[in-house]
C-alpha cells in the first residue's frame, strides 16, 4: 500500500478550472487502480499554511537553543506547530501529485509557500561535504499545470518558472521520478480548446494506471 498526497493550489473548482479538472480525472482513475492505496488530499486554499515570517524564525531559534516550546509565544508556537505537521504529513507520503494553474509565469504564492513550508534540512534534504543532498530517493512526483499559451516550445519557453520550479525542487529533495501533464494553448487557440482538454484527460488516465 502507498500513500499519496494530492496537492491542489487553486481556488477554482473543477467545473471552473481546467488543470483541477485534469487533477480530478488522475486522482479518480488512480484511486479506481489503486483501491489499497490511501489518497489525502491538502488544498492548500483552505488549508492553513504559515509563511516563513519573524515568529517562525523566532520561534526554530528558541527551540534550538532551549528545545522547550514552554518559550514560544503563542503565535511562534502555532505556526512552527503547524510547519511541523506540515513536513511529517509530507514525509508520510510515497508520491504526490501537484495540481496548479500558471499563474505570472510561475505557480500561485500558495504554493511556494507550501514548498518553503516542507523544505527542511534534515528533513528532506540534509547538507554534507559535497553539497545539498535530498533524502526523498526513491518517491514519485506529478505535477499538473494548465497554461492558456504555450511555453513548452518556441518564443514563451523562457518564460515558464512554475513547472521549472517544481522540478528543480523535487530534484534537490532527491525525488528522481517527476512526471508531468501539461495542459496549455487552450486560450491561444480556442477552436482547438476541447480537442487540449481531451488530450490531457487522456493523458491523466494514462499516467494514472502506471503511476
Amino acid at each position: 500500500m502507498a500513500n499519496v498526497l494530492y496537492v491542489t493550489a487553486h481556488p477554482l473548482s473543477e467545473d471552473e478550472s481546467l488543470s483541477m479538472a485534469v487533477g480530478k480525472q488522475f486522482i479518480e482513475t488512480y484511486q479506481e487502480t489503486n483501491r489499497n492505496d490511501e489518497v489525502v488530499h491538502l488544498d492548500l486554499y483552505t488549508a492553513d499554511i504559515p509563511f516563513l515570517d519573524k515568529d517562525v524564525f523566532n520561534g526554530w531559534k528558541k527551540l534550538r537553543e532551549t528545545g522547550s516550546l514552554e518559550e514560544l509565544s503563542s503565535d511562534e508556537r502555532m505556526k512552527v506547530g503547524r510547519l511541523a505537521e506540515l513536513g511529517a504529513q509530507f514525509l508520510l507520503a510515497d508520491k504526490y501529485v501537484f495540481v496548479t494553474p500558471m499563474w505570472n509565469f510561475s505557480v500561485p504564492a500558495i504554493m511556494k509557500a507550501y514548498i518553503d513550508a516542507i523544505a527542511v534540512s534534515g528533513k528532506t534534504f540534509t547538507y554534507t561535504k559535497e553539497g545539498a543532498e535530498g533524502l526523498l530517493k526513491g518517491k514519485k512526483a506529478l505535477h499538473i499545470q494548465a497554461r492558456g499559451d504555450v511555453y513548452s516550445e518556441g518564443p514563451e519557453v523562457n518564460r515558464e518558472m512554475g513547472h521549472r520550479y517544481l522540478e528543480v525542487m523535487m530534484d534537490f529533495f532527491g525525488i528522481e521520478s517527476f512526471k508531468s501533464i501539461i495542459i496549455e494553448g487552450q486560450v491561444k487557440f480556442p477552436t482547438k480548446a476541447q480537442e487540449i482538454k481531451e488530450k490531457a484527460m487522456n493523458q491523466a488516465l494514462t499516467i494514472a494506471t502506471t503511476f
